[in-house]
């Protein structure tokens, strides 16, 4: 009887792959990082990427997740509910930043994004790592817990950059959209996290839109183009 992985209990999405697009990596001037969903794939999100790398000289990157789902509950549970997954999915991209930047793009000229379950990691994922990145995308999403406190995410980020917690993000582009009545993402918590990265020094750009529903609309996916055209 087969064991299986031994990363399966606490790390179990250790041995999933990056699913890779676009410009090869180690030539690429620009990198996009992206998360997908619950029940979704590392290749349907990809399409996604290339819808908004356009035709610059962009790598585009997605984890994949175990069984296709970061973490068993709602992103509102507390966040020991959601583990190991969470933290495993934060790893997963992780790995995948660092594959742009072991290849030589600087993290300024990453853009990290996601939807969904997605989008929740990615904006944990900057918030819980801050640098000057790219840009960030989150797409029907929001910082993950039951509730949010703004000074741990300030305590951390200062202690990360050994500065101050205003500057951690470096004035990185951070684009928010979320319907006003997503079933499954408060309206409340996406500006608990554009206040967040405010405060972390990012350059938040919220956009709320009304009776959309669950999904990634034509604006959306120009902005999040606009962010990866300023890079490439």
């Amino acid at each position: 009887m087969s064991r299986g992985s031994p990363h399966a209990g606490d790390d179990p999405h250790a041995d999933e792959p990056l699913v890779t697009a676009g410009t090869d990596i180690e030539t690429a001037d620009a990198a996009v990082i992206l998360v997908h969903g619950r029940g979704a794939t590392a290749r349907s999100i990809v399409e996604f990427g290339q819808q908004v790398a356009g035709d610059g000289d962009v790598a585009i990157i997605a984890p994949q997740a175990a069984a296709n789902t970061w973490y068993p509950n709602s992103f509102l549970a507390p966040v020991a509910e959601n583990e190991p997954g969470r933290s495993s999915g934060l790893r997963a991209v992780g790995r995948a930043v660092e594959t742009a930047t072991d290849a030589g793009v600087p993290a300024e000229r990453v853009v990290v994004g996601g939807f969904s379950q997605g989008a929740c990691l990615a904006s944990e994922f900057v918030a819980r790592n801050p640098t000057r990145y790219g840009g960030l995308a989150v797409l029907s999403g929001g910082l993950i817990g039951e509730s949010i406190d703004l000074d741990d995410y300030v305590s951390h980020a200062a202690a990360a950059v050994d500065g101050d917690a205003a500057a951690a993000l470096a004035g990185t582009p951070a684009f928010l959209g979320c319907s006003d009545v997503d079933p499954h993402i408060p309206e409340e918590r996406v500006h608990e996290t554009a206040e967040v990265l405010g405060a972390l020094g990012a350059d938040v750009d919220e956009r709320i839109y009304e009776g959309m529903g669950h999904g990634i609309n034509e604006e959306e996916t120009d902005a999040v183009a606009a962010l990866v055209a300023d890079l490439a």
